[in-house]
């Protein structure tokens, strides 16, 4: 690993925060931001945006890449390149972060909602294959289908590629956990006719908040142009359609150019950290810490555990607790089928997907974590595990004091732990 020592790898005081998945920093991204800083190189151009444009699009392994200012840009552009818009149906997987979901909606297309492997999260072949023989059968063939790579492990696409293809749907991949991963040999990033990536602050890898969209040149030509506000080659601002202002900045991009050259360190610390749970939790009755390498090789961007709830507390109590010990966990997603932004929406399929959701338990798993701070994590874990799912106490949140007895029904899982949509956002 280059760069100095890091500061999230010494022993740290026994109270310290231990987020989920905080950004792993070194020398190496400081040293990056005071070279683009003092080239003067600010706005969204520059060498080190040409640098990690091309760096993306050698790890996914596509002819080009275009980097964006989220994840959700990238999705979006990938829509809008692929032609889709009011009348379309994209089948998405009901397992996911909501702006998966949201970008469909942005474009006027309508999402069809699929289930997910009970274990991983990652989308239902079974329900894929159901849900576009079904669709293609009145009439209303998807125009694509988004996979989604859960916690960084790549969704199973030895069985999906094949479904898609048979369907004549091309596939949009949203990769955006997990970069460094791969299946069969082939990188995430490299199955969708394009694929995204996130660099948000709580991935793997972050340029402080980004995104990347990769793919064929003529595809990821047309997304450049969307993203520059789709200015015409003119010397004067000349406009004949929509765009937008998505392009990543050179300071940002240089610091994901210094993120990349630690990727390989980075996701052998939180395969590591992964083996590590497995090793000490796995024996537990009613633990289940799922595998990240069912579908290929996973990243370790998070570990998530299932718990019996018959046996243990809910995994929203769980979180609870393990806030009084200053440590931050979440349950797994909640099904986009069950937010209250997309009810009433199609689903194909919801048994894997809320059985996910009910049971599991995201925990921290950043490369910055060190062995310590683990073993913390571990303790207050095991002791939430034995403590009563009927426990009432206070815990502190932001400096604010909240009853858990007010704040969540731990019968019914609604927390505002877990992530719940009923607006749309842009």
């Amino acid at each position: 690993m280059s760069g100095d020592p890091v500061k999230h790898l010494a022993a740290s005081p026994s109270n310290e925060r231990i987020n989920l998945s905080a950004p792993h920093m070194t020398s190496r991204e400081r040293d990056a931001l005071l070279a683009a800083f003092d080239s003067n190189w600010i706005a969204p151009a520059g060498p080190a945006l040409r640098e990690f444009e091309d760096q993306l699009r050698q790890i996914s392994e596509r002819e080009a890449a275009i980097a964006v200012n989220s994840g959700t840009a990238a999705l979006h552009l990938a829509l809008l390149a692929l032609d889709i818009g009011p009348g379309d149906i994209v089948i998405c997987p009901s397992v996911t972060f909501v702006a998966s979901a949201n970008v469909i909606g942005y474009v006027g297309a309508t999402p069809h909602f699929v289930d997910c492997d009970r274990e991983t999260g990652n989308v239902s072949p079974e329900a894929l294959a159901q849900a576009l023989a079904d669709l293609t059968a009145i009439g209303h063939r998807p125009a694509a289908v988004m996979t989604v790579d859960l916690y960084g492990s790549c969704a199973d696409y030895s069985s999906i590629v094949p479904i898609c293809e048979r369907f004549g749907v091309p596939i949009v991949e949203d990769a955006a956990e997990a970069i460094g991963a791969s299946h069969q040999g082939r990188p995430a990033g490299s199955f969708g006719v394009l694929s995204a990536y996130s660099f948000n602050g709580n991935k793997l890898i972050t340029t402080g908040g980004g995104g990347a969209l990769v793919g064929p040149q003529d595809l990821i030509d047309r997304a450049a142009y969307l993203a520059g506000q789709a200015r015409e080659p003119e010397l004067h601002f000349e406009h004949r359609e929509i765009g937008y202002a998505y392009r990543l900045s050179n300071l940002s991009a240089a610091l994901g150019c210094a993120q990349l050259e630690r990727l390989d360190a980075m996701i052998t610390r939180t395969r590591s950290i992964h083996q590590r749970y497995v090793d000490e939790l796995s024996s537990i009755d009613g633990v289940q810490i799922a595998p990240q390498d069912v579908f290929g090789r996973g990243n370790g961007w998070l570990t998530v555990a299932h718990i019996n709830t018959d046996l243990h507390p809910t995994p929203t109590a769980i979180c609870h607790s393990l806030l009084e010990d200053n440590i931050e966990a979440r349950p797994a997603w909640k099904p986009m089928h069950l937010q209250p932004l997309y009810t009433g929406s199609a689903c194909t399929g919801t048994k894997g997907s809320e059985q996910h959701f009910q049971s599991g338990l995201c925990l921290p798993s950043g490369s910055s974590m060190n062995a310590s701070a683990q073993s913390r994590v571990i303790a207050a874990l095991r002791n939430a595990l034995n403590a009563s799912a009927t426990t009432t106490s206070t815990i502190v949140v932001d400096d604010a004091t909240i009853d858990i007895a007010e704040a969540i029904d731990v019968r019914s899982g609604q927390s505002p732990l877990h992530l719940e949509h009923r607006a749309p956002t842009r």
